[in-house]
C-alpha cells in the first residue's frame, strides 16, 4: 500500500501564517472594536450590537449606501458592454495584436492615487485641460468641484478609463479561445453577425465575463482612493461614497466602534451581492 508524504503541507504553512498575519488578525481587531467602545489607553466598554443598530438605522449611512450602488450599477452598464465592444474590434492576429494589448493594459499599470491626481488636475475648469475645453471652448458650463452632476460624471469617466480595460482583455481573451470551427459552420449556415456573437461568441465568454463582472463590482463597490483624491467625497455629500464615509468615521471623527460595525456591514454585503451575482451568472451551468 503506497503511504502518503504528508510533510509538504509545510510548505503551506508560510502562507497560512501569511494569511493570518494581513487578513483573520486585522478582522478579529475589527470585530472586537464593533462590540465595543473605547475612549483610549486601552479601556473597553461592552457596546454588544449598538453600534450595528445604530448604522444600520442611519439615514447617513443608507444615503452613503445608496450612492456606492448608484456608482457600482453605472460602471457596470457602461464598462461591460464597451468592454466587449473593444474587445470583438481588436484584431485576432497579425502586427497590431500586442499594440493593441499593451495600449489596453496601459492604464490598469497606473497607481490609483495617480489616477485620482491625474482626472484632478485634467478636469479642473479654469487651468485643466479637460475643463478648459469644455468651459472655453464648448461653452458648457462644467465645475466639478461646484456642481454634484459634473461630479459624478467626472467621476464615473475616470474610472470607465481606468478599468474597462480590465473587461477588454478579459473578453478577448474569451474570444480568441473559440476554435476557427465554430466561426466556418457559422459561415456556411449564413449566420449573420448578431447571430455569430448571440450563439457563438458570448456564450463561450460567460466564463471570463462572470470573472469581469465580479471583479469590477467588488472593485468598484470597494473604490476609495480615486473617487476621494479626485474630488474628496464633494461637492458637498454628493460623492462621497460609502468607502469614504467609512474612512471619515473611522479617522476623521475617531469613532472606532461605529466604524467597525460599518466596515463589517460593508463586508457581509459585498459578499452577499457577489454571491448573487454568482448565483445569476453560472446557474444553467448547475443544472
Amino acid at each position: 500500500m503506497k503511504t502518503e508524504n504528508q510533510k509538504a503541507w509545510f510548505f503551506v504553512l508560510p502562507v497560512l501564517a501569511l494569511v493570518a498575519f494581513n487578513a483573520l488578525i486585522p478582522m478579529m481587531t475589527v470585530v472586537n472594536y464593533s462590540v465595543q467602545e473605547t475612549f483610549g489607553d486601552n479601556v473597553f466598554f461592552w457596546q454588544g450590537l449598538d453600534w450595528f443598530q445604530q448604522i444600520l438605522r442611519s439615514d447617513r449611512f443608507h444615503a452613503a449606501l445608496g450612492r456606492q450602488f448608484m456608482f457600482t450599477f453605472l460602471i457596470l452598464i457602461i464598462e461591460v458592454p464597451l468592454g466587449i465592444a473593444i474587445a470583438l474590434s481588436m484584431p485576432r492576429k497579425g502586427f497590431w495584436v500586442p499594440v493593441c494589448l499593451v495600449l489596453m493594459a496601459l492604464p490598469m499599470l497606473i497607481p490609483w492615487n495617480v489616477v485620482g491626481a491625474m482626472w484632478n488636475i485634467f478636469t479642473l475648469p479654469d487651468i485643466g485641460l479637460l475643463g478648459y475645453f469644455l468651459n472655453h471652448v464648448l461653452g458648457i458650463n462644467y465645475d466639478m468641484t461646484q456642481d454634484p452632476v459634473a461630479a459624478w460624471v467626472t467621476i464615473v469617466t475616470m474610472d470607465v478609463w481606468h478599468w474597462t480595460s480590465l473587461v477588454v482583455l478579459l473578453s478577448y481573451a474569451g474570444l480568441v479561445s473559440i476554435p476557427d470551427a465554430y466561426y466556418q459552420a457559422a459561415k456556411i449556415d449564413g449566420a449573420t453577425n448578431w447571430a455569430v456573437f448571440r450563439f457563438i461568441q458570448l456564450p463561450k465568454m460567460k466564463t471570463v465575463l462572470t470573472i469581469a463582472i465580479l471583479l469590477r463590482f467588488m472593485d468598484s463597490f470597494n473604490i476609495y482612493t480615486e473617487p476621494f483624491v479626485l474630488t474628496g467625497g464633494g461637492p458637498g455629500n454628493s460623492t462621497t461614497l460609502l468607502s469614504i464615509d467609512l474612512v471619515k468615521i473611522a479617522l476623521g471623527q475617531f469613532d472606532l466602534g461605529p466604524a467597525a460595525a460599518m466596515s463589517l456591514i460593508y463586508f457581509a454585503i459585498t459578499l452577499l451581492v457577489s454571491w448573487l451575482f454568482y448565483t445569476l451568472m453560472t446557474k444553467d451551468d448547475l443544472n
